[in-house]
């Protein structure tokens, strides 16, 4: 083979790094409901929605679909999960049918998946068999402290 020729042959693509593999247990359609509580911004209101995970050809990235209701607001979003091997944390970017834009640094110990961003956070347990993930979000209130926004919980289906 001629140099040349060298130059045009494909390049071993790169791995994703083992630490994603983690979130397999996410893969799959998951029934979601809730209550999001009563705050200044609103009344308490129950939540319910479809989440499918799906792993992006390659295996980078994990991309989460979601399509339900917070009471009677229709919210639609796309979320893509990554690692990010320098800091070893999972970071998440959430987009909405409403514009809002989300990033996030995210961790998955065990069985806690924890999620935080500037203004949000979540905190969840996978059951034992990985099938109904539970947990809470709150909101970061004025002063620094956080406030109970909404209790979750997801039942995977397939």
């Amino acid at each position: 083979m001629s140099e040349k020729d060298a130059s045009l042959a494909p390049h071993d693509p790169p791995n994703p790094d083992p630490a994603l593999n983690r979130l397999s247990v996410f893969v799959g359609k998951w029934n979601t409901e809730g209550l999001i509580k009563a705050s200044p911004s609103g009344p308490a209101a129950k939540l319910k929605a479809t989440d499918i995970y799906e792993w992006l050809p390659g295996g980078f990235f994990l991309i989460h679909h979601v399509d339900g209701y917070m009471g009677n607001e229709e919210v639609r979003a796309i979320e893509i999960i990554g690692y990010d091997t320098a800091s070893q944390t999972y970071f998440t970017h959430s987009y909405d049918n409403r514009g809002s834009v989300g990033t996030y640094q995210a961790n998955l110990l065990d069985a806690v998946w924890t999620i935080a961003g500037k203004s949000e956070r979540f905190t969840g347990m996978f059951s034992d068999d990985s099938n109904t993930l539970t947990g809470s979000w709150e909101l970061s209130g004025d002063d620094d402290s956080w406030i109970p926004w909404m209790d979750i919980k997801l039942t995977k289906v397939v």
